[in-house]
């Protein structure tokens, strides 16, 4: 079999992961569809966090379905860095070798008064460029920097850099849901099969 019909047998194939983590801190089941149709089922026990992963399975096209119970009686932190974590070895996981991706992609997203941009390159590196200033420490009982986080998390384990800069923007909802969203449209992208990429898209052959 040629690397051209190998591939095209590949495509045939779902890009799905399943991944759980149980610790002292936190239990969480994650399912994941890569191509997708932006259906998601979201249940962390933080509110503000299960609206940011709805709106980011949405603009991703992902189906995702995660379950997380955490010590939230705590605080946040651990449940929004676990599920980061679990989420980027689901996308890693699903996208296996890397072959036929886009890898590349930037998109600008505007949330009313906010404006965030979000660049991706599955590199195989993860890391986070995040430079995002919101105006207040917290949105009901969510603490804002544990946006930052997350993001951390889940490159780190999906081993995509992604660069997130914040244009515009005065309220802290709206700014942290186009970060999300804004990252959430290029991972799209940049996991999106071409057509024209044979092999994986680099020049090292490997990502």
């Amino acid at each position: 079999m040629t690397t051209i019909d190998k591939q095209r047998a590949d495509r045939q194939k779902a890009r799905t992961a399943r991944v759980e983590r149980l610790t002292s801190e936190t239990d969480i089941v994650l399912n994941l569809n890569l191509d997708g149709m932006g259906k998601t089922k979201i249940d962390t026990g933080s509110g503000f966090f299960d609206h940011m992963l709805t709106a980011f399975g949405k603009h991703a096209g992902f189906d995702l379905d995660c379950r997380c119970t955490g010590d939230t009686w705590i605080d946040d932190h651990h449940t929004v860095e676990d599920v980061g974590l679990v989420l980027g070895q689901a996308v890693a996981d699903a996208l296996g070798d890397k072959a036929g991706i886009t890898r590349f992609a930037d998109v600008l997203v505007p949330m009313d008064e906010a404006l965030v941009f979000a660049a991706v390159d599955i590199s195989g590196r993860g890391q986070l460029h995040y430079r995002v200033d919101v105006p207040v420490a917290m949105i009901g009982g969510f603490e804002t920097s544990l946006a930052e986080e997350f993001f951390i998390a889940f490159t780190s384990r999906a081993g995509i850099t992604l660069h997130i800069e914040q244009y515009a923007g005065k309220n802290t909802h709206h700014i942290l849901e186009a970060v999300f969203k804004a990252a959430a449209r290029a991972i799209r992208e940049a996991v999106a099969l071409d057509s024209r990429v044979v092999g994986v898209p680099s020049t090292k052959g490997s990502l």
